[in-house]
Formats: C-alpha cells, structure tokens, sequence
C-alpha cells in the first residue's frame, strides 16, 4: 500500500471521528444519523446489561441524542446464531414500529454472544469494550457508529447489518458517496490476500463489467462463497488481479479476491425475511447472517450450500431443510456489491488480536489516531509500548511493551509484564504479574451478598477448547500446563465438582478455579499467588473454606451494578484529579 493511498485511508477515517464527535451530545436532526440503532444480545441477562450501559452512555452525552436505542434478546431456547438474531430483530422492530418501519433507516449490530476468545468483555459485553481515543473515551459501539457516520444521510429506508468486534476503515474520492439505495442486498466488499479470503466471505463479480479502477465502484455479484479454499476462489472466478492506483493491500500480492463486511437490506427485502420467520417458526438451529443469507443471492446461486456444513459448529437436522427455505425465499434477489478498494478490515475478537492491533499495529494506530494513555491517570516514564485506558496507576508503577491495562487501579510498585491483558482489577502496592497473563475481576453476587473473583488465563489460552468428562481434564492446557498438575499446585483435588455446568463438555471455561472473595484487591492477589505458583513450579493453599466457581457461573450470577459502580468511581476520579492539574 503506497503512501498516498495510506494517507488518504487515515485523513478520511479522522474526519469521520471529527464529525462523530460533533453528534455526541447533541440532538440530531432527522437525516443525519440513523433512526434507530439496535443492539443484539444472547439473552434478557445480557440485554439488561447492554440497555444500562447504554442508559448511561446517552446520560454521559456520549452518544448522539434524539434517536432510539433498542437493544432486543434472542428468545430462550437453544442457539439461533446471528442470523436468527437479524430475523428476531425484525420481527421486533415490526412489533414496535409497525408500519413506521418502511420510513426508517436502522443498524443492527451483532454483540450476543460469551466472548470466549476475549473474556474481559464477556461481562459487559464486545460492543462495550474500550478503544483507546476520545474524550469520552470511545468503546467499540462509538467507533463503529463512526466509521459509518456517512451512511444514514444516503441510504433508503431498510436495516445495515454488522458485528461488534470488527472495525472497517475507507476512504473515497471527494465526488464519490457510499449509497445504499439498490433494491435487494448490498453489501461492502474489501480488497484481500486469497489466505484471508478463505475465513471471510468472497464475493465473485461480473467480469464483465468494466472496473473504473476508482477508490469506490458499484457492481452487481453474481455469487456469494462463503470460507472457500483456494481452489473454490480459482474455479469460481472469484480472484482479481492487481491493477495500479489506490489500493489498501501490500504491494507483492499480484492477485487478491474481495472479502465482505456489513451489508444493507432494503425494507422490501426485510418484509420478505420476516414471512421466513412466520413459516419456519420457533428457530430449532444456528443460522449464518453471511453464510446462509448472502449465499442464496446472486444469479449464479446455487442450492447445493445448503448441504455443505463443514462451517457449522453444531449441526442440527433443521439446518439444511432451513437453509433451502431461505434459499427458495431469497432466490433472484438482487446482491449488490460497494467495492472500497482502499479500505481494511480490523478484527478484535481474541485477546492476540486486541494487544496487536491496541499495543503493535502501528499503522492502525496512526489511521484511527489511538492513544498509548486514554483517560487515565499515570506516568509516562515506565509504560512505553503499552496500552492504558480509564485507570489510576501510581507513578511508581511499571507496564510491559505490548501489554492493556484497562478499568484498573494499580498501587505503588506494581509492575506488569510484557503482552499481558489486566482489566477492571484493583492491584495491591508492590506485586507483579508475569508476562503473557490474562487477569480480569468480576463482582458476583454470592449467597446473596456481593463478592469478587479474578479470573486468570494464559494469554494464548484456549478457552473453548473441551473434554468429554473431568477424569480427561490433564488434556487442557493452563498457562502450559495441563490443567490436573494445575489443580496439584494449588493443594486441590481432581474432582467432579472441579466443572460447571455440562459435564460432558469440560473445558477452561467451566472449570472452577477462581476464588470468591470479600474485594477486589484480595481476589486479585489470591488469584495471582495461584498464577505464581503454577508458572514457578511451586504450591500455594488456598484457604480451607475458599468457594471456587468458574468463569461460566461468574456470569451467570454477575452484579452488574456493582461493576459499573467501581467503573464510575474511576471515571469520576480521573476527571477530578485531570482537572485538578
């Protein structure tokens, strides 16, 4: 990617920042943002945690005012994926609005879900997590109505569909404009390497259709593959070659094929999804809002997807017969594709890629202008190459190069080392936490009384990974260390009770480890002594009526008042003492 093309990717992007922050705390007029901006969640628990916490964002000011704010569950029962949430979505949004609905131009983020791969916005929540700019700090549910600040003011009635943990960055020539007016879908595509093609969905376009060679061009798909191999790309025609101008790829790929993002549909289009739901009824499987919509449209469509599941996590008989349903609903349905050929794609779902892209990614850092210090009270002297945000660190205090400290209060003396993650936790003066350790504390409400525990991972640790029962738990890997020596540092036996939850499905997730305490500090320091005592080969005993549960039950009984509670004591601390100096 040449200078030229880099330096028009980060003008645009601090301009949409500019104008965002211009909304923040101010009515909009009609036409200048969105109607409405819907917020998904996995459940009523999650959604009563998303609509507090955006309760007091919209009383901070910190978003634009005047517009509505809806955040809808997914109805009990068993995992309807993101695609089931965008059907249930709709119907709720028909529910509320009625026939208002076809005059209104809608978001709907995706951001239900456990966050596995990154726990410390399993609580709160991905589309609540911090990002490292503005003032008010930013989390990701500012950074992504940013990024899309131009498109309400150019788009038809209907509802643009994303995710939470992803960020994609544009940038267009001054005559140009991002339109959602088409009829059908239409959806944003990114230049790719063919390796990131094949975890993404790749669009294959008309080659016949003259290409402008223009930062931004419209072009009708003609299919929509859904994570192919190589081969599949190749066959399908799907693989473009490089061409000179503005691209935002390196310059030694010669071949690259274009990925998707977020798409619009229509209101038309979404009254036709919403007869889906009626027929199908109570969904019984996981749908794809990519994979199992989009690979219906096209003309070159074909049925045969609906069979192929090596993409599913959990296959269920109803998913084929519902994947053809859709396919027969959406088939002759416009796909339209908005080619931004300077444009990337950021992901922020695992923990490897939160430190790389908030500590490392320097060219990400200089696009979206993120801070090495965010709201925070600190000394610069011993946190180069780090990350701290909303947190009071004494002078005293050192962090490691690649390493976030988030939400925190670390006392006198505290060092944290390199490519770690230390979030909503209170440190003692003088301790020191490893490198490449993940520490995240919690307020749980415990025998109906508020208490704290501290989870604590690797890093690199899978989380998801599982074991068909506890006698097989040496297979998990702690810190690099299998789980049962773990236990025996810790003077603990190899029990059943050592998992919460599915028995059959044992894995670092549900096993109980992490302490209930009286406060943060102590279920910090607990919970680090176990750390120590795993990575230095030596044994810490817990005390003998120490109640252990797992990062699972934490989030099942989480208090959530008192979370936010101590995250507003911060904030409110930090102001007075900035304001002091």
């Amino acid at each position: 990617m040449n200078h030229e093309c880099s330096l028009k990717l980060k003008l645009a992007t601090r301009e949409k920042i500019r104008r965002f922050n211009s909304l923040r705390g101010a009515e909009v007029q009609p036409g200048e943002f969105w109607d409405v901006v819907v917020v998904t969640a996995v459940d009523g628990i999650q959604r009563e945690a998303y609509e507090l916490q955006i309760s007091e964002k919209v009383d901070r000011k910190e978003l634009p005012l005047g517009i509505h704010y809806k955040v809808f569950s997914d109805p009990p029962g068993p995992k309807i994926g993101n695609g089931g949430s965008t059907l249930y979505a709709l119907q709720q949004l028909k529910d509320m609005y009625g026939k208002a609905l076809s005059r209104l131009r809608v978001i709907l983020i995706h951001a239900g879900g456990s966050s596995q791969r990154l726990p410390s916005a399993s609580a709160l929540g991905k589309i609540f997590t911090a990002a490292p700019l503005g003032d008010p700090l930013f989390q990701m549910l500012e950074l992504k109505l940013a990024m899309y600040v131009d498109f309400p003011a150019h788009m038809k009635p209907g509802v643009l569909v994303t995710c939470s943990d992803d960020i994609e960055l544009y940038s267009i020539a001054e005559d140009e404009i991002v339109k959602f007016d088409k009829p059908g879908f239409t959806a944003l595509a990114h230049p790719s390497s063919l390796s990131v093609g094949t975890t993404h969905g790749v669009f294959v376009l008309d080659s016949n259709e003259k290409s402008t060679h223009s930062q931004m061009e419209n072009i009708p798909c003609l299919r929509f593959l859904h994570k192919p191999n190589m081969d599949k790309m190749r066959e399908s025609g799907a693989v473009c070659q490089r061409w000179s101008g503005c691209f935002a790829l390196s310059d030694t790929l010669s071949e690259f094929v274009y990925t998707d993002s977020t798409y619009y549909i229509d209101f038309k289009t979404a009254q036709s999804l919403l007869n889906l739901l009626k027929e199908v009824g109570p969904l019984q499987c996981e749908i794809d809002a990519y994979g199992d919509f989009l690979q219906a449209l096209g003309s070159e469509a074909t049925i045969e997807y609906t069979r192929n599941t090596a993409n599913v996590t959990k296959e269920e008989s109803s998913l084929v017969e519902i994947r053809q349903k859709i396919f027969h609903l959406l088939r002759g349905t416009p796909l339209n594709v908005i080619l931004l050929n300077n444009s990337k794609f950021y992901h922020i779902g695992t923990t490897s890629e939160y430190l790389f892209h908030l500590t490392e990614d320097a060219v990400l850092r200089s696009e979206l202008g993120l801070l090495t210090s965010a709201f925070s009270v600190h000394s610069d002297e011993n946190t180069e190459g780090c990350c701290v945000m909303c947190s009071i660190l004494d002078p005293s205090c050192s962090v490691g190069a690649g390493s976030v400290v988030e939400y925190s209060r670390l006392g006198a003396g505290v060092s944290v080392g390199r490519g770690c993650i230390v979030s909503s936790c209170w440190v003692s003066p003088g301790l020191s936490v490893p490198d490449k350790v993940f520490m995240h504390s919690l307020c749980v409400n415990h025998q109906d009384r508020p208490r704290f525990i501290t989870v604590a991972f690797g890093i690199n640790d899978d989380l998801k990974r599982s074991v068909g029962a506890p006698a097989s738990m040496e297979a998990l890997q702690l810190f690099g260390v299998s789980l049962a020596e773990c236990v025996s540092h810790w003077g603990l036996d190899s029990e059943v009770s050592r998992f919460s939850g599915d028995l059959s499905s044992c894995s670092l997730w549900n096993a109980r480890l992490f302490p209930v305490c009286s406060d943060p500090q102590n279920s910090f320091s607990m919970s680090l002594k176990m750390v120590q005592a795993v990575l230095s080969g030596s044994t810490f005993t817990l005390p003998n009526d120490t109640q252990l549960i797992s990062m699972q039950e934490s989030l099942q009984c989480k208090n959530l008042e008192e979370m936010l509670k101590l995250r507003k004591g911060l904030h409110d601390e930090i102001t007075q003492r900035r304001s002091g100096n």
